[in-house]
């Protein structure tokens, strides 16, 4: 086995991995385990009781957390000239149509959200098997298909983002920097959380959050109490 370096001691003296802390404490203990020279991300993810095979146990939705993500958003603009100063006022990084069509044919994907008016759906749809395993596909669902395009983009660059539970029954999302203020890092988890929990779906039968766990860049997985969270146990 191979020894812990000196960060890693430190951590295990601080954390104990079989402990369960209520979503504040978690929140404050990252701050304490995470040693990066790097502002790390604070990620959360939630084992949900649901089966994403079923269509109406797929848990997909939208949140804005209230103190955004900490990460410069690049945004692409596809959208009909009429739109383009709308959306460059916005603050689109990118703006335009079928110049940026071809070049995400020729493999260009360099942004991070894609936002389009349902008029070029049709021309962006066709772009579906690249778009689709990127997740940068625009979607009604959350926003990026919209003919208030400038709306969108000021959304998402406030800290809007989007979350769909995986083939394992998981959701996961980075929802801030280790940066952050404790409190700040807490409400953006807490708006996660709350916005997960709204979509237990009707039909569902049995627990539909499980566990949950907070976490930076490189540090370990920090346990949540997600029934004390629910059932307003702590602030």
């Amino acid at each position: 086995m191979s020894k812990l370096t000196k960060n890693q001691k430190a951590v295990m003296a601080k954390y104990d991995h079989t402990k369960v802390y209520t979503l504040a404490e978690a929140c404050a203990l990252l701050k304490d385990i995470t040693y990066t020279k790097f502002d790390s991300s604070v990620e959360i993810s939630a084992n949900l009781g649901v089966d994403p095979r079923k269509a109406n146990q797929m848990i997909r939705g939208v949140v804005t957390l209230p103190h955004g993500t900490g990460k410069v958003v690049r945004v692409l603009a596809l959208c009909t000239p009429d739109k383009e100063n709308e959306a460059k006022a916005a603050g689109a990084d990118y703006v335009g149509l079928d110049e940026y069509i071809e070049k995400i044919r020729g493999g260009w994907t360099d942004v991070d959200v894609i936002v389009c008016t349902p008029s070029v759906m049709a021309k962006v749809g066709a772009l579906g098997r690249i778009l689709g395993p990127r997740g940068l596909m625009p979607n009604p669902k959350t926003g990026t298909v919209t003919m208030e395009i400038g709306n969108a983009i000021k959304e998402v660059k406030a800290g809007k983002i989007d979350f769909k539970v995986d083939k394992t029954g998981i959701v996961h999302a980075a929802i801030g920097k280790v940066s952050f203020p404790t409190e700040h890092i807490y409400e953006n988890a807490a708006e996660f959380l709350n916005a997960v929990a709204k979509l237990k779906p009707q039909s569902l039968k049995g627990t539909y959050m499980k566990s949950a766990a907070v976490c930076t860049t490189m540090s370990p997985g920090v346990k949540v109490d997600i029934k004390a969270f629910l059932n307003g146990a702590e602030k």
